[in-house]
């Protein structure tokens, strides 16, 4: 196991450097100079060559990659030049409330999602399993925003059950200090991880059902719940675990709709402002991050598959 947890370092670590190098020259292709988006389009051509020149960003883009790779390694993300603070600040104040908004969103969606998609395998083709399809397909093409704005004039401008915006609290502990508050941008974060995990969940489930040791366990006088409990569950969440791990930058990307329709100060809504001010640092940086989340995700879901079946550790 720690020889295939070692080697998948590897290729993360690999797969991450990829990623910014790609990412670092796609931006730089596609923007301005930096000096000319710091100091505004009708600055002298004078000025904005001696902002380059000061910040170095005259030099060679490889050189400059290498010594953004540099700072990096050490932590360093580079300063907004807009918001005149750090990157690494500006994450890290705005971090928190995004982590925990994106978990508050899996784990419903994966609370309503396991149970649903077995139960529509153990009922294939019935009433349930039909109306449940239909609505996960609903889910699924519905635009996040549009959900978000039905559910505002639902039940928060007509029922008035909950507030239009998010909890302005800066604590991450809002999701749970402030349920009222937060309960649509969670439902709305949520609804469309639903609809893929329980779709996802209904296909592995069916298969597993037609497995010999479902038919075995039955043979031997196993109540139907021991079966799902202790056999099928466990087995036909597997495939769910690794659609989970790259599921994750979805969540991130889902969280610039969510935070921005409900107002919630964090990193989607930093990264939508800093979109709107072409704040170069940030946008390198919150693009990294989606990129880390990604490898990361993939890491730990392959990590924890080979933990639940042996059989991947010996046939990488």
């Amino acid at each position: 196991m720690a020889k295939y947890v070692l080697h998948r370092l590897v290729v993360s670590a690999l797969v991450m450097l990829g990623i910014s190098a790609v990412v670092y020259f796609m931006l730089h292709l596609v923007s301005d100079s930096p000096g000319r988006i710091v100091l505004g389009q009708r600055v002298s051509p004078e000025a904005v060559a001696a902002f380059d020149h000061q910040h170095g960003f005259d030099r060679p883009v490889v050189v400059q990659y290498l010594d953004y790779l540099g700072r990096l390694l050490h932590g360093d993300l580079g300063r907004s030049y807009k918001l005149n603070e750090n990157v690494s600040t500006l994450i890290a104040q705005n971090a928190g409330r995004s982590a925990m908004l994106s978990l508050a969103g899996l784990v419903l969606a994966l609370a309503v999602a396991v149970p649903l998609g077995i139960l529509q395998a153990v009922r294939r083709n019935g009433p349930l399993d039909r109306a449940a399809t239909a609505v996960s397909y609903m889910l699924y093409a519905t635009p996040s925003f549009l959900l978000g704005l039905v559910l505002i004039a639902v039940f928060s401008q007509q029922a008035g059950l909950f507030p239009a915006e998010a909890s302005q609290s800066h604590s991450p502990w809002a999701v749970f200090t402030d349920p009222r508050a937060m309960t649509l941008p969670v439902i709305t974060l949520a609804a469309g991880s639903v609809a893929v995990f329980a779709q996802h969940q209904r296909s592995s489930a069916l298969d597993q059902l037609g497995q010999d040791y479902i038919r075995v366990a039955r043979a031997k006088g196993l109540r139907e719940r021991q079966i799902l409990t202790r056999h099928l569950l466990r087995n036909a969440c597997m495939p769910l675990i690794t659609l989970v791990g790259t599921l994750v930058p979805t969540l991130l990307a889902g969280n610039v709709i969510v935070e921005s329709l409900f107002n919630y100060p964090g990193l989607g809504l930093l990264f939508l402002n800093s979109l709107q001010r072409e704040d170069y640092p940030l946008l390198l940086a919150y693009t990294l991050m989606g990129g880390l989340l990604t490898v990361v995700g993939n890491f730990l879901a392959d990590v924890m598959v080979a933990a639940a079946d042996r059989r991947i550790e010996v046939g990488r």
